[in-house]
């Protein structure tokens, strides 16, 4: 990975906030508020999964109320890998120079979106970390930390990715970065789609860098965790892992056979 020690970075440029969005509504209003304080001159966009509990409906009125806030309706729920190349697209597009993922539900505190922008002056891509000294969560059972720490350390050694949260949500990048990614062939949809942007910005050889955050469990409505994505996860990690390795065994075959 890229260490950005030598590396000259130009301006970040105008700042979108992703918010996906799947039957939130009693959290999408408070939650763009506060990045809105937060991060005054950052815009947002809501990607709405067409929520049957009225999301898009309260997103279109904030979008109305505030020129810094957009909508973007969805057909469908469709995971949240889809909702954010969506919303990435969607920001290349208008022009803006930094991209930002943040959940919903105010499990990613807005007040901490000016470190990760800061130190994205320096970076291809910044993680929110848990798992950096500093980083923390709140209001975790202990399953729930063993699970989210397993599957970082699992992804970690399996990838070969010197990342220590592997598999967290609250990110800045760069639009040069994305564009570097190969978002064409993402087929990752739910909860690792987020180790698959990982590995694949170190693969590219982007300076990528953690910061600590407070992880704050939600206190209104309902997870989107489920068995099915866990599962997904595990297998798409495991066939990524193998994969690499057969290629690097592959390699130092075919060296051995040309001396």
């Amino acid at each position: 990975m890229n260490d950005g020690g030598q590396r000259r970075y130009g301006p970040l440029g105008s700042a979108l906030v992703i918010i996906p969005t799947y039957n939130e509504a009693e959290n999408i209003r408070p939650i763009v508020s506060r990045v809105r304080t937060a991060v005054p001159e950052a815009h947002v966009l809501v990607a709405d999964d067409n929520s049957p509990d009225g999301t898009g409906k309260f997103a279109d009125e904030l979008s109305a109320e505030d020129d810094h806030v957009h909508v973007l309706h969805r057909a469908g729920k469709e995971g949240l890998g889809a909702a954010y190349l969506a919303g990435f697209r969607w920001g290349v597009e208008h022009g803006y120079g930094v991209l930002v993922e943040m959940d919903a539900d105010g499990s990613h505190q807005p007040e901490e979106l000016p470190r990760l922008l800061t130190a994205l002056k320096g970076a291809d891509l910044v993680l929110g970390s848990r798992w950096v000294p500093g980083g923390r969560i709140v209001n975790w059972p202990r399953s729930r930390e063993l699970i989210s720490r397993g599957g970082s350390l699992y992804s970690r050694l399996m990838l070969d990715v010197p990342i220590r949260d592997v598999t967290g949500g609250f990110r800045a990048f760069r639009k040069e970065t994305l564009e570097g990614l190969g978002l064409d062939d993402v087929a990752s949809a739910g909860y690792c789609f987020q180790v698959d942007l990982a590995r694949r910005a170190v693969a590219a050889g982007f300076h990528v860098v953690e910061v600590p955050i407070t992880f704050v469990e939600r206190e209104v409505g309902d997870s989107k965790m489920s068995k099915d994505i866990l599962v997904e996860a595990l297998w798409r990690v495991t066939g990524w892992g193998l994969t690499d390795r057969a290629r690097k065994v592959g390699k130092l075959l075919g060296r051995g056979h040309a001396r």
